[in-house]
């Protein structure tokens, strides 16, 4: 059973010393964090594919490695699932291919997203951007924490995505979020213990899981 905790980190190696993702893997597991989605979007497949093969030995099972986008990488790495872009793949697909050996997870934007991801099949979404965050500007205001609520009646666990603090963690669980995923709150290790213990006992259910 491959069970999705609440926090998700997410990758930026641009953000990263060194762009070391290997090394900020270790330090995750080291601190505790279970779970990393590997987001490097402008790595041609090669490198991508090494990359997630060197975070796999850093961030070992049970901890849950997800790959963007790739089913056929994720595979390949030994990933344990794969995260779709709100417009790719389609999920039948991608379920009847790898379904049983791989977690999938969609990126949704709207309410009317997650209904469509729940439909599809995916074992969870991220929604968002929640609060305003640099990196998402271009795309409008944030959804805020009522379509949140909205998006979360849906049967289906849902990450709050975007603007993502400790301080806010209580407010995202109010709104029904199953719990979140973040770039920038996972790049402070020293403030990785106090955020587990917060998230242990908002979010004391995993997002997902599936049995393989």
């Amino acid at each position: 059973m491959r069970r999705l905790p609440s926090l998700l980190p997410v990758s930026d190696r641009h953000g990263l010393p060194g762009g070391d993702v290997a090394a900020w893997a270790r330090a995750l597991r080291a601190a505790g964090v279970e779970a990393l989605w590997l987001r490097e979007k402008d790595l041609r497949d090669l490198a991508l594919l090494q990359l997630a093969r060197a975070v796999r030995v850093a961030l070992p099972r049970p901890a849950v490695l997800l790959l963007s986008a790739r089913p056929d990488l994720a595979i390949a790495a030994e990933a344990d699932g794969v995260h779709l872009p709100a417009a790719g793949l389609p999920i039948a697909p991608v379920r009847r291919r790898w379904g049983g050996r791989l977690l999938i997870g969609r990126s949704t934007h709207s309410p009317a997203e997650v209904e469509h991801a729940a439909k599809e099949g995916a074992d969870y979404v991220t929604f968002g951007p929640v609060y305003p965050t640099p990196s998402k500007a271009a795309f409008g205001p944030p959804r805020g924490l009522g379509e949140l609520a909205r998006a979360s009646r849906w049967g289906i666990p849902v990450l709050a995505l975007g603007g993502v603090t400790g301080g806010r963690l209580g407010d995202l669980a109010a709104a029904g979020a199953a719990g979140a995923a973040a770039v920038r709150l996972f790049q402070d290790l020293e403030a990785l213990p106090s955020l587990l213990e917060a998230a242990g006992a908002l979010f004391p259910r995993p997002a997902a899981a599936l049995s393989a």
